[in-house]
């Protein structure tokens, strides 16, 4: 493709970061399945294990983003989100259709393939934003996957809120919106979500503007779990309804308040210079005009971030041709910190670590995410709402507090993330003990603890796959190891809780399972899955440690040499 222009100046980056706030929000519409999956059991008369492997199917749609990956290489971000757009809207229609019987007796395979293409937009979506957002501010990748990955873990929270307030606790409503409001809110935000020259890392200013954008993401949390709680406690009208939901909208609006900031102080916009071989034609602003200083050189050798919007395919006849001719020297192997494409990543016994932690982590965590509805009646509880809330909350705080927290000890002491993929995994085996054990009170306090871990799991693989395999190729790889969130899905949520759980049922003669016993052998295998991806994660984080000293030896990123290609 030809090479994309990249819009100059201080303020486009963080216009983009505060579009794709309202982007994440979008992709996380996978989320709301525990929010319809009781209408969907209802209505077309679904048992459990029917009701899961169509769990297992938005997992499958949510997670498995090779394409996107692939495209976002190839083709500006709203081409991709333009994708999103129409799967989102074809998929969630269909669902809509049957759940409001308006198309009567659909088969079982067209709601699975329906859903399948529904959540796939949440592949599309957030590899557009999270790609494009880390490459415009390739210094604080952890910072800013904590970011866009926590506002997608609140989307659960907000959607709830919505469900709640605006749209009655109607499934059909639900679905209407996620048919017709997503698609229209994305295509808003479509042109801010831009490659942009990335801020200088020496600006203090940053520091002080992802602080901002960390803490407004807390409020909107606090607020969210807060209505929530109250809607559940007491009977609102509908113009207090509305005033709640208000104050949900300018929460999320607020991130736009640094661009305007900016906007209204110039004199520190103007003195920001880019970052010296971030990206490929890095001083070329949206006119078409060069900056023409010389440190920018096409030979830096900070150049290994270059180049990201290119086609990923050279031509490798020239590239013979310069090699016999004696012109270049022949590519070596790219070393990790360094750019991979996919292919060199599989010959990487740290690029499959890295995957089976992931896959154990995140798949043990879908499976609780995919059936807590089912676990909450199954322990008594009759409206789950506040639990997918508190679920969504912590996986929020889980998401933003491990981007900052690893963020902080991986500059000041060169520890790799997985350190704490390896002890939020000790903590999830905690986690399924108490829920296995089912003691008086402790369905919440596991689910807080889940929904924290969870969350950390999933911030925390993105910025140690870019700074491990580099950034050129970041959206495929990034998305090869998303493919872990249906594979953990189908396995444990598809094959085991839904045997396990209608298994339970059969013996009580009903349908529906009641009692501990429901998942209890599933939580003692969860549990035991993690105590394994534990020990992986701590093997994977001593493998990898030199890279990291190697990486943050100063104190910051430092971009290393390029393996030429």
């Amino acid at each position: 493709m030809a090479k994309l222009k990249l819009k100059a100046g201080s303020r486009p980056p963080w216009v983009g970061l505060a579009a794709a706030v309202w982007v994440q929000i979008s992709a996380g519409n996978g989320s709301n399945f525990p929010l319809y999956s009781s209408a969907l059991k209802s209505v077309l008369g679904f048992n459990q294990q029917q009701l899961t492997f169509l769990g297992v199917a938005n997992d499958i749609g949510e997670s498995v983003g090779l394409l996107p990956g692939v495209a976002c290489n190839r083709f500006p971000p709203w081409a991709v989100l333009l994708v999103g757009v129409f799967a989102c809207f074809l998929g969630y229609g269909v669902i809509w259709l049957a759940v409001t019987q308006t198309v009567h007796d659909l088969p079982y395979w067209v709601l699975w393939i329906a859903l399948v293409v529904g959540s796939n937009s949440n592949a599309w979506f957030g590899t557009a934003v999270l790609v494009t957002n880390m490459r415009n501010f390739p210094l604080s990748r952890g910072t800013v996957s904590g970011i866009l990955k926590g506002y997608s873990g609140i989307s659960a929270a907000v959607y709830t809120v919505l469900y709640s307030l605006l749209l009655e606790q109607s499934a059909s409503k639900l679905l209407l919106f996620l048919t017709l409001g997503i698609p229209v809110i994305c295509l808003a935000m479509m042109y801010f979500i831009r490659p942009c020259t990335p801020p200088s890392g020496e600006d203090s200013s940053i520091h002080v503007h992802f602080v901002f954008t960390q803490v407004a993401s807390v409020l909107l949390a606090v607020y969210l779990i807060t209505i929530t709680v109250i809607y559940d406690s007491v009977s609102l009208s509908d113009a207090v309804s509305y005033v709640l939901l208000a104050i949900v909208f300018i929460f999320l609006l607020s991130p736009l308040g640094i661009p305007v900031k900016m906007t209204l102080t110039r004199a520190n916009a103007d003195t920001l210079t880019p970052l010296a071989g971030s990206t490929e034609n890095l001083a070329e602003g949206e006119g078409g005009t060069t900056h023409s200083d010389p440190l920018l050189s096409a030979s830096s050798s900070a150049s290994n971030l270059g180049s990201f919007f290119e086609n990923e395919y050279n031509s490798d006849v020239e590239t013979l041709l310069a090699v016999g001719e004696g012109a270049v020297k022949k590519k070596r192997r790219p070393r990790r910190g360094e750019d991979f494409k996919l292919h060199e990543a599989f010959f990487k016994a740290d690029f499959w670590l890295l995957w089976l932690v992931y896959f154990l982590g995140v798949g043990s965590g879908v499976t609780v995410t995919n059936n807590l509805a089912q676990i909450g009646i199954a322990f008594g509880v009759d409206n789950t709402t506040i639990l997918l809330s508190l679920f969504s909350f912590c996986n929020f705080v889980g998401r933003l507090g491990s981007g900052a927290l690893s963020e902080h000890f991986v500059r000041t002491r060169s520890i790799p993330r997985t350190l704490w993929m390896a002890c939020t995994l000790v903590v999830m085996v905690l986690a399924f003990v108490l829920y296995a054990l089912a003691f008086s009170g402790t369905l919440y306090v596991s689910t807080a603890l889940l929904g924290v871990c969870f969350g950390v799991q999933y911030s925390l693989m993105v910025p140690t796959a870019s700074e491990l395999f580099g950034l050129k190729h970041f959206g495929i790889i990034y998305n090869f190891m998303l493919i872990g969130n249906p594979v953990g899905a189908l396995l444990f949520s598809g094959l085991l809780a839904g045997s396990v759980y209608d298994a339970e049922a059969a013996k009580q003669g009903s349908s529906t399972c009641l009692g501990p016993e429901c998942f209890q052998l599933t939580f003692f295998v969860l549990a035991g899955l993690c105590s394994l991806g534990s020990i992986l994660s701590l093997f994977l984080t001593i493998r990898i440690r030199p890279v990291y000293q190697m990486l943050y030896s100063s104190g910051s990123f430092r971009l290393p040499h390029t393996s030429g290609h």
